[in-house]
């Protein structure tokens, strides 16, 4: 069967392969689609695009934005995204960038004044975004040896209630989504049932398809059986299309591999084909 995989992380976000290099691994992985969908940025979809011309392996160029439901962190994919789009995207970004940075800076002082020596500009240039996340503050505590793993990091020292990292405010989850539907990008929810109760996947998903919401990841690198189950009987009821993906971010996850996430990850090629005959619509 043929595969692809919609939802992977480069070194423009919080991944430790470039563009280029997912390109390749997929052509290896012998996978029909990839798509680059890095955390709040489009800086690496250029040159995701560009490599993949002459590869067997079709780019699919997107984006993964942080944003929020009536208090809790929803995660929107726009999938099919054209340069012509990257400027409305960076202005649409902005604000919410700005705030991230904020958050950021604050952290790492926090994280100095309590002994956690590290350097907010050294993990800057470690981006070729210059954009970071948790995750890439996560990774220099990790090599800095004062935790043993990014997933120690976030659930003690990066944890909301160890009192150092307060998270800013986000972008509304209805509002990106019409946002990404308006530009003509592809909407996609990504895995709504790792930390999201089914009764507000209930309560969200009419709202959103209002909105614009094209589909929801129904295969994932850590979704259970039943979560699949319940996630396509969800499309099935709204009317939306089928996505999948590894969330690939190379080194950072090594328990996840591009395509087959934790070894048994099969996504359909024909997720792929049908989400790209919406953004032609």
């Amino acid at each position: 069967m043929k595969l692809c995989d919609l939802h992977t992380h480069s070194t423009f976000s919080d991944g430790t392969y470039t563009p280029e290099e997912i390109i390749d691994l997929a052509v290896k992985t012998g996978l029909g689609a990839v798509a680059l969908t890095d955390h709040n940025t489009v800086s690496g979809l250029e040159s995701f695009i560009s490599y993949a011309k002459d590869k067997t392996v079709s780019a699919v160029p997107g984006l993964e934005i942080s944003t929020d439901y009536n208090g809790i962190e929803f995660h929107i994919l726009g999938l099919f995204i054209t340069p012509n789009m990257f400027a409305q995207i960076n202005d649409y970004l902005k604000t919410a960038s700005d705030r991230k940075e904020k958050s950021n800076i604050l952290l790492v002082e926090r994280l100095n004044d309590n002994g956690y020596k590290i350097d907010y500009e050294k993990i800057k240039k470690s981006s070729p975004s210059g954009k970071i996340n948790r995750a890439n503050i996560a990774a220099e505590l990790c090599s800095l040896g004062y935790v043993e793993s990014v997933k120690e990091a976030f659930s003690t020292i990066l944890s909301p209630g160890y009192g150092f990292y307060e998270q800013p405010e986000r972008l509304s989850a209805l509002d990106t989504t019409a946002f990404l539907k308006s530009i003509g990008s592809v909407p996609v929810w990504a895995h709504p049932l790792i930390s999201t109760e089914r009764s507000i996947c209930v309560e969200f998903l009419p709202a959103a398809k209002d909105r614009g919401l094209a589909g929801i990841e129904t295969v994932y690198s850590l979704y259970s059986e039943a979560d699949s189950e319940f996630a396509k009987r969800m499309c099935a009821k709204y009317g939306l299309i089928e996505s999948g993906g590894s969330d690939f971010h190379g080194d950072i996850k090594p328990d996840i591999s591009l395509g087959s996430g934790k070894g048994n990850l099969e996504i359909p090629f024909t997720f792929y084909e049908k989400l790209a005959v919406i953004s032609k619509m």
